[in-house]
């Protein structure tokens, strides 16, 4: 490779934010800025910043890895692909194709996320095939397609927030998760426009608020309704808007009015004055948008609660204008391309659903197949997970790593031992991929070209900088591989390029279409919006621009109108109680990412952030005995795990907080609740009941 610049993509969240890379003398690349992307426009976090870390044969895999005697030892690429077709076929003739499994990643190009939906559909036949950004934004999701018709993270640019009056920022903490995007708030500020932050903890973006609101976890539904309820009752509501734009009002204001504002204040611990000033700064004349993230989405009522939010939107005329709206900060990398082609276990390319037969036919014509031979929708993640070593015997998983990551953890490593056979395909040896019978080395970031698409539903194109470690090979070529082994020799193309283009005329016509889109056009701009249909005059008449926003003439319902939800509060799946008093949430560290897998293995990010702690207040530190350092086991009804504790006072003293990042002993996920929304299929990660225990001075 020359030493010239090439213009890219970070591999971590979903703001994707723009980097250029030089190859070094040595072999790795150097980060520099890059100005010219609107997201980021330069910045990077610390993540971003060392990323190319990563690269290093150091920490990474060279070589596929085959379990022989009980232990993973080096072998040739052939052997490994063997062995992984002989398993699943041996899976699929003794109990059937739907006892194999697939399990992808929120990280994997759209082009890999496109291919392995089709391989676990086409080679393997199997309807068992979900990924891990079901725990991400799925809530979010099933709440935008239920008002509006349509799921997209952000219905608009992010440029769009500092131009508005109110952002209400709801369970995220964007300084450590997505330290680029703060100064979007921050700039919203500056124009004279205020910031509302609900966040059970003072949170580094809290203290930018102009008004924070600290409820007990589990509870922005109710919070959201009492807002509803006073919006209604101080005469606040858009009755034209809420008239010519929306359906089912008359329902779910009925639902609202039973959320009084002293009965919302015993539930969530936040009183009514505060309450009150949370409507009058959102209702001030103007424009205003309300922003979820993981905090009211990762709850057994998460579609629920984030459709309250919506409510508070749509009864204000706050959706479908400019400067104006409802939007959900995606997580992970391809958090939304990743469901968008096929990844998710109800979805076809293009955001079709399997259930639809027009979809099934479209989807099976560009992939040459009869479409009564696609099986049907498959189980969810977790109840995938849960699964395994029953009805599931056999697992490809990539680009994920559920030990560390999914609810009840230790279950699902118990469940992932019990398998027949598992093999994993991961840049690095997860703690998940140590489980494994072969293991696969992938090529990363750097070291390959692909499209991902970003919270605003800006598709992106990653450029290749590197060449990749000898012994090192892309997933699109272990699924050429292995497809080919087990007796599918076409339509598993290993250029990302070929991949692409069929999975536009997959795409085509759906909600998610990404026909009007190329390589090349993505070489030549900042990215493209969908939906971006292609235009009938061909390749060389006028393109479509793509649509950065959404809904401002109408909404992707039958009838163009947004349907308001009418939603109740419950509580949490686990109540604190006499033995578990104490309620637990989780969530992220800024130098560290998801599992940790991959951040875990910079040292300048380990010296950040070396290991979890337990957050808690100093009111039930005092209780318990527990001085700042103290190792503190915090027990839940799955497990325990053991932590320093930090003491604050940015928390709530009935709250307490892990980061989930590491496994061993501080493994946050052994405590969290499985207990699933029933739409959208999330687990309650924000919520559940624990009692602490066993303090050790250190």
């Amino acid at each position: 490779m020359t030493a010239s610049v090439t213009p890219t993509h970070c591999p971590y969240c979903a703001l994707q934010c723009g980097m250029n890379l030089t190859p070094v003398p040595g072999g790795g690349v150097a980060v520099a800025e890059r100005a010219d992307f609107p997201v980021n426009r330069g910045a990077l976090c610390g993540k971003g910043r060392t990323a190319p870390a990563l690269l290093s044969s150091r920490v990474r895999l060279t070589s596929p890895l085959v379990r022989t005697g009980g232990v993973l030892v080096p072998a040739g690429w052939d052997e490994a692909l063997a062995r992984i077709a002989e398993g699943l076929a041996r899976t699929r003739a003794d109990h059937g194709p739907d006892a194999c499994a697939v399990f992808g990643g929120g990280g994997l190009t759209n082009e890999k996320a496109y291919a392995l939906g089709k391989f676990a559909r086409v080679v393997l036949g199997t309807s068992q095939i979900d990924y891990n950004g079901r725990f991400c934004m799925s809530s979010a999701a099933a709440a935008g397609i239920r008002a509006f018709g349509l799921d997209r993270g952000l219905p608009f640019p992010l440029e769009d927030v500092p131009r508005t009056g109110c952002v209400i920022l709801v369970g995220s903490n964007l300084a450590e998760t997505m330290p680029p995007a703060l100064r979007f708030v921050t700039e919203l500020k500056e124009n004279g426009g205020t910031l509302i932050v609900v966040d059970p903890r003072r949170t580094r973006t809290a203290e930018q608020a102009d008004l924070h609101l600290a409820p007990r976890p589990g509870t922005d539904l109710a919070l959201a309704l009492g807002m509803l309820h006073l919006i209604v009752a101080e005469g606040r509501t858009d009755e034209e808007y809420v008239r010519d734009r929306t359906s089912g009002w008359e329902e779910a204001r009925a639902a609202a009015m039973a959320h009084w504002p002293e009965y919302v204040e015993r539930i969530t611990g936040v009183s009514v004055p505060l309450l009150r000033q949370a409507v009058r700064m959102f209702c001030e004349p103007g424009n205003a948008m309300v922003l979820t993230a993981r905090g009211p989405e990762q709850q057994s009522k998460g579609t629920d609660t984030v459709g309250a939010w919506i409510n508070l939107c749509l009864a204000t005329g706050r959706a479908g204008r400019p400067l104006s709206g409802y939007g959900c900060l995606t997580g992970q990398g391809n958090g939304q391309g990743g469901r968008e082609h096929g990844q998710k276990a109800d979805q076809l390319p293009g955001y079709r659903k399997l259930t639809d037969p027009a979809a099934r036919r479209h989807v099976a014509e560009v992939w040459g197949i009869d479409p009564d031979t696609l099986p049907g929708p498959g189980r969810s993640a977790y109840e995938l997970l849960d699964a395994m070593g029953t009805d599931i015997r056999s697992l490809l998983l990539m680009g994920s790593n559920p030990v560390v990551s999914a609810p009840r953890a230790a279950h699902v490593e118990e469940r992932l031992r019990s398998l027949d056979f598992l093999a994993v395909a991961d840049v690095v040896l997860s703690e998940t991929a140590e489980l494994a019978d072969v293991v696969l080395p992938v090529t990363q970031w750097a070291e390959e070209s692909g499209t991902t698409t970003n919270l605003e539903g800006r598709v992106l194109l990653r450029r290749r900088a590197v060449d990749p470690p000898e012994g090192v090979r892309g997933d699109l070529d272990v699924l050429h591989g292995l497809a080919a082994l087990l007796g599918v020799e076409k339509g598993f193309p290993t250029d990302p390029g070929e991949v692409f283009e069929e999975l536009r005329r997959a795409s085509a016509g759906g909600p998610a279409d990404y026909s009007g889109i190329t390589y090349d056009r993505l070489a030549r701009e900042n990215g493209v919006f969908w939906p971006c249909p292609a235009d009938d005059d061909g390749a060389d008449g006028p393109q479509h621009p793509g649509t950065p926003r959404l809904f401002l003439d109408r909404f992707a319902t039958e009838d163009g109108r947004a349907r308001f939800v009418p939603v109740s509060h419950r509580p949490v799946a686990e109540e604190p109680d006499d033995e578990y008093p104490v309620l637990l949430t989780t969530g992220r560290v800024v130098a560290q990412y998801q599992s940790g897998a991959q951040t875990r293995r910079v040292d300048e990010l380990n010296a950040a952030a070396p290991g979890p702690f337990v957050e808690m207040h100093p009111r039930l530190a005092e209780r318990l005995g527990a001085a700042d350092g103290d190792a503190v086991t915090v027990v839940s009804r799955r497990g325990r795990a053991v932590a320093p504790a930090r003491i604050t006072t940015a928390i709530r003293p009935d709250t307490v907080f892990m980061p989930f990042h590491w496994p061993g002993e501080g493994r946050t996920n052994t405590l969290t609740n499985p207990a699933l929304d029933p739409v959208s299929r999330m687990p309650e990660f924000k919520a559940c009941a624990v009692r602490l225990e066993a303090v050790r001075k250190d």
